[in-house]
């Protein structure tokens, strides 16, 4: 029988106990030998606790100063003991088979980061689902545009722990959950790395949108996306073309039936609105 390789969990969290106790109970109920995985939750300023964490769950509580999850996940990363780092978030709940859909591509001495596949586990919620609507756009886009720069979400991600660690982690010059993810892939790819895509390592996002915490999302993934064309150009970097964005925007009409169609047409445009807000906004801090 072929040894599974060893993971160390990364979970940052900050403020969102419930979300963190749920997460926990899925790492808990994954299908993957208790022995081959650690948790690691750090703590990023907030106070939380893992006191309530299901038993016989490896689990060990880091704590920072507030300083963002790029940093909270490369605190978790310095104090692994894995083979290999999977990171996720504390809204997120993985599926029974998510580290063994990882495992099946986590070769021994492979230069790469591994991607899978999140789905969102707020139906009912418009900003949530027209958010994860632009996630699923984004990764079918950089799948048919080989030539473009691609990117996985930091909240399903993994890597070779030596490989993390040698090329310094995430970026912590980005304080927000805004950006981090796509540096980094760039950079590993940049470096030598490729990424691969595993679609059946799925986690379930449960996170709440608001209409004005939705605005301000994405207005950080504006600000964070100056940010990335900052370190990867030194200048402005060129645009998509029209017709990338046409096609995001108008997605729902081809992939949503119902009324709901027209309200996530709505959504993508105002995502679009608060991206560009950000951008600007972060150039005129600069």
């Amino acid at each position: 029988m072929t040894t599974v390789p060893v993971f160390s969990v990364i979970v940052p969290t900050y403020r969102r106990p419930e979300r963190l106790a749920a997460c926990l109970r899925a790492l808990a109920a994954l299908d993957y030998p208790s022995d081959r995985f650690e948790v690691i939750v750090v703590d990023d300023g907030g106070g939380a606790t893992t006191d309530g964490a299901p038993a016989g769950l490896d689990v060990t509580l880091l704590s920072q100063p507030h300083a963002g999850p790029a940093a909270a996940r490369n605190t978790g990363a310095a104090r692994a003991r894995g083979e290999y780092l999977a990171f996720t978030d504390d809204d997120c709940a993985p599926d029974a088979g998510w580290l063994r859909a990882l495992a099946e591509h986590a070769s021994p001495g492979a230069d790469q980061l591994i991607g899978g596949y999140t789905v969102n586990a707020l139906a009912d919620n418009p900003y949530s689902a027209a958010t994860q609507l632009l996630l699923d756009y984004l990764y079918e886009w950089q799948a048919g545009h080989a030539d473009e720069d691609g990117f996985f979400a930091s909240n399903n991600l993994a890597a070779p722990t030596a490989l993390f660690r040698a090329r310094g982690g995430f970026d912590t010059g980005f304080p927000l959950a805004a950006g981090e993810d796509r540096e980094l892939c760039y950079r590993w790819v940049r470096s030598g790395g490729r990424l691969v895509y595993a679609p059946r390592a799925v986690v379930r996002h449960a996170h709440h949108l608001t209409l004005r915490s939705f605005w301000r999302q994405h207005v950080n993934y504006g600000r964070g996306a100056r940010r990335f064309h900052l370190r990867r150009t030194g200048d402005l970097s060129a645009g998509r073309s029209p017709t990338f964005y046409t096609n995001l925007v108008t997605c729902p009409l081809t992939r949503v039936r119902g009324s709901r169609r027209l309200t996530l047409t709505a959504l993508l445009a105002l995502t679009q609105l608060a991206t560009a807000t950000g951008y600007w906004r972060e150039r005129l801090r600069e």
